[in-house]
């Protein structure tokens, strides 16, 4: 009989700011070379670690951006090399800070909506996409919460 593995735990944010143009906004998506792909900042927790701290957490060793969780958006649920993984997301606005590569991201860009959704490799992440902006536009003029 085969004992169910307990999920690695992880938690993220899809980080937004407003555009320069102020008419949208835009998503922070980075690259991490070792998966060769674009994602939304995410990591796992650490022991005892509550989700919300670790997505902030995830996101600014990874970003180099501080920010303010809005709403959470899903829980993405996927195997990784055979173990169940489930990964807490938030909207996140970005308030500060600035990128520097390092070893797990070497890029960050910033994307309107519909660009980000052709950058991201998984299906999974370009649904959140989906899912803030339906946070967004349910709250009428920011995600703060």
């Amino acid at each position: 009989m085969t004992v169910p593995q307990k999920p690695i735990r992880a938690a993220g944010c899809v980080l937004w700011r407003r555009s320069s143009s102020g008419d949208g906004i835009e998503l922070a998506l980075i690259r991490r070379p070792k998966w060769g792909d674009w994602s939304h900042p995410k990591g796992k927790l650490k022991r005892g670690e509550d989700p919300r701290h670790a997505a902030v957490r995830e996101t600014l060793e990874e970003t180099g951006m501080t920010c303010e969780l809005g709403p959470e958006l899903a829980t993405l649920r996927y195997l990784v090399d055979g173990r169940p993984k489930e990964v807490r997301y938030w909207a996140a606005e970005a308030t500060g800070g600035a990128f520097e590569p390092n070893d797990e991201v070497d890029r960050m860009l910033w994307a309107p909506p519909a660009a980000a959704r052709g950058y991201l490799t998984q299906e999974r992440d370009k649904e959140l996409v989906d899912a803030l902006l339906s946070a967004f536009h349910a709250t009428g003029e920011g995600l703060r919460g």
